[in-house]
């Protein structure tokens, strides 16, 4: 029941909608701008930097703080994936889910949310070690490729597929082949990492429609 309750708060959390927020808080409606996402990228074009900085402070936010304190409360927080029974890693995992999909089916604007980048972010940190070090990671391959191709939605992309990778490598090097139940204690991260990787990937679809066309809008000193 009190788990229950964790993924309920998690989800309403999620579901607040900070960007549309902090857009009305400037007068405007972000979703009839630019992309019509309620994200802190469109928000940045509409709103200006600052308020893109907040907005995606507030959704990684949505992400990590339901995550922590899940982990925090049970008294496994800080502990390895690979260290704990599935069965808690499952139940940690779902409350971190039910705060993204909050972000992307958000239940105050009829389930049509934005595309999740900044909350998957603060999930991925709130799970740590296990996925928290491969968001670091991911973090860092965001801002090379942002410095080369100044293209947000890439960036995010490829930042997204490189978690599930970085948390291979990671629990790899801490595979112990003599232990039966490794490979079910490493399972929920693996699964998890590539469903969000494959949800980023899909609600970025019209982006990589425009990538492919060489539409997508670019971050630079003109725009």
């Amino acid at each position: 029941m009190i788990w229950m309750l964790w993924i309920l708060g998690a989800y309403l959390l999620g579901s607040v909608p900070f960007g549309l927020l902090i857009g009305k808080v400037h007068g405007v409606d972000i979703r009839e701008h630019g992309s019509g996402n309620i994200g802190a990228t469109n928000l940045g074009r509409t709103c200006g930097k600052r308020a893109s900085v907040i907005c995606f402070v507030l959704d990684l936010g949505k992400g990590l703080v339901p995550t922590l304190g899940f982990a925090w409360c049970g008294g496994f927080l800080g502990t390895s994936m690979a260290m704990i029974e599935p069965s808690t890693s499952w139940m940690w995992l779902a409350v971190g889910v039910a705060a993204l999909l909050g972000h992307v089916f958000p239940v105050y604007l009829r389930f049509k949310g934005g595309k999740g980048v900044a909350t998957a972010f603060g999930v991925l940190l709130g799970v740590w070690p296990t996925l928290g070090v491969p968001a670091l990671i991911a973090f860092g391959v965001w801002l090379a490729v942002m410095a080369v191709a100044r293209t947000v939605s890439l960036a995010s992309m490829t930042a997204a597929c490189m978690v599930p990778v970085a948390t291979a490598i990671g629990l790899w090097m801490r595979v112990d082949l003599s232990d039966e139940g490794m490979l079910s204690r490493c399972a929920p991260p693996m699964t998890i990492t590539l469903l969000v990787a494959a949800l980023v990937l899909v609600r970025h679809r019209s982006n990589i429609a425009r990538l492919l066309k060489g539409d997508e809008h670019r971050v630079g000193p003109s725009g």
